[in-house]
């Protein structure tokens, strides 16, 4: 019977317009209590003892995975990793998936939600003010544990940079820090450890520490925050964090802290210049408190569009 149900889910809903839907596992749904708890994975190679950590919050629930693109990879991933009764994926065609019923409906069943790689501007402009961003936020209040990699990682912040116009690289958001590329989306999410926070992955390979102080300079000088925050995190690298703040970095590389309390004098198309942010990096195996961040590594300022460091060779890597 439940391998029947499986196959029928599988034909009658994978064909849908707006949406294709995988099922591995036990198609009825079944109400475990989750624990609460995020994951943030920094893209590239999932990190397995980041995401045994993060399942085994789903209580042995029905894990969910959404995206824009790809396919259903993370399925049988998931049942390597943990005890679940299901898992299943859904794939955003449009933006009419955001006002299906049926995908407002697995959100609410689900114990654990993932949000997976892609391109970050297809779950904004999906899910901005739609069932969609409302049935996950509720799922934050109450407790469902949530995580994301790469574009999936970019919208658990307060504020994300959208790629609305594509990525950007360090030098192009150094060089105008109101170019058009740097656009940043705020409130998608209502994490309440992530608030006045931006997040950005594939960190040091891809040299996105120059793009992340911009980045905070912008929502400093355009938000009410008092201090804006950016986490940064490596290729195969994860953070857990749990609702008390407790963070603990896994797998390989590190997560970088970065914090603005003044407020720049920065302009459209001049070269950024940013007052001294403190910096701390926090290798593989460390942990962190997300509510009390630790002392800075090494400061980093930004000079014409320039970044100085406070520690020679300290620049976006531990």
């Amino acid at each position: 019977m439940r391998l029947a149900l499986w196959v029928l889910a599988t034909l009658a809903l994978s064909a849908q317009p707006n949406y294709q839907y995988f099922l591995n596992g036990n198609a009825a749904d079944v109400q475990p209590k989750p624990i609460p708890g995020y994951l943030l994975a920094g893209g590239g190679k999932d990190v397995d003892p980041a995401f045994k950590w993060f399942l085994s919050r789903a209580n042995g629930g029905d894990a969910l995975v959404l995206r824009a693109s790809g396919g259903d990879a993370y399925n049988p991933y998931f049942h390597t990793l943990a005890k679940l009764d299901s898992v299943e994926t859904i794939i955003f065609k449009n933006e009419s998936a955001a006002r299906e019923p049926f995908i407002a409906e697995k959100i609410r069943n689900a114990e654990a939600i993932f949000l997976a790689g892609g391109d970050q501007w297809n779950y904004i402009r999906y899910w901005r003010n739609t069932p969609i961003a409302e049935a996950l936020n509720d799922a934050i209040r109450r407790g469902v544990p949530i995580g994301g990699t790469s574009a999936g990682l970019a919208v658990l912040g307060e504020f994300a940079f959208s790629a609305k116009h594509d990525t950007v690289t360090t030098p192009e958001a150094l060089a105008n820090p109101y170019d058009e590329k740097v656009d940043i989306y705020q409130g998608l999410l209502n994490i309440p450890q992530l608030t006045c926070l931006i997040t950005d992955s594939h960190f040091a390979k891809r040299d996105r520490m120059g793009r992340l102080l911009v980045f905070l300079a912008r929502i400093k000088k355009e938000s009410k925050c008092s201090t804006v925050r950016g986490l940064g995190i490596d290729e195969r690298a994860a953070v857990t964090l749990d609702p008390t703040g407790h963070a603990q970095v896994m797998g390989e590389g590190a997560a970088y802290l970065v914090q603005l309390s003044a407020t720049p004098n920065i302009q459209p198309n001049t070269p950024a210049t940013i007052p001294a942010m403190p910096v701390t990096a926090i290798p593989a195996g460390q942990s962190f408190q997300m509510n009390k961040w630790p002392a800075k590594t090494y400061e980093l300022s930004v000079a014409n569009g320039v970044v100085k460091s406070s520690k020679d060779g300290q620049y976006g890597a531990t």
